[in-house]
């Protein structure tokens, strides 16, 4: 809800922006004096990947100029080890799955298996020492969490009552069972 800045910004600005979190991180990281073993996974967890909705917004752009892609991707390192890759994976997997509509486990397992073999095809995790396998259990794994953070809760019996609140109906259904 509310205004997005981004609306009144041209894309490639709004890239800009947003590839920016990463350096201010590291400043809020050196700041704070963490240690280099988690500083260096900053930069990696985007690695050098494009910025996709503001580079497909250029691009869609009714403009003259010229799209540069590389105006569009995150300044790097990519992933030199697992645990950044693996961290790159996960971010980038989380952050889309919220912006899915009724979250199935079909439509995860699509999204999570075009972000990895998206990764893969883009060459951010060439550094790595990740296998097919790997990227087997990763994709499951993520998949198993995200199947659990979506799935569907049960409603407490009068939740729904005018005047009650969900908590009041969590106490009463507890109450109700201990009698």
């Amino acid at each position: 809800g509310g205004l997005n800045p981004h609306d009144q910004l041209k894309p490639r600005m709004s890239a800009l922006i947003i590839a920016s979190h990463v350096k201010e991180g590291l400043t809020i990281g050196e700041k704070y004096g963490l240690p280099e073993a988690v500083t260096k996974f900053i930069p990696m967890h985007h690695g050098t990947t494009r910025i996709e909705y503001f580079y497909r917004k250029a691009v869609d752009a009714d403009s003259e100029e010229e799209v540069m892609e590389s105006d569009f991707r995150y300044p790097g390192p990519k992933p030199d080890s697992k645990e950044p890759a693996i961290l790159m994976l996960a971010d980038s997997v989380e952050a889309a799955s919220r912006t899915l509509d009724s979250p199935t486990h079909k439509k995860l397992k699509a999204l999570i298996d075009g972000l990895v073999d998206g990764r893969a095809e883009d060459h951010q995790l060439d550094d790595t020492d990740l296998t097919f396998q790997d990227l087997t259990i990763i994709k499951d794994t993520l998949l198993n969490l995200l199947m659990g953070q979506f799935h569907g809760r049960v409603k407490y019996p009068g939740a729904n009552r005018e005047g009650m609140s969900t908590a009041d109906s969590v106490d009463q259904a507890v109450s109700a069972r201990q009698e």
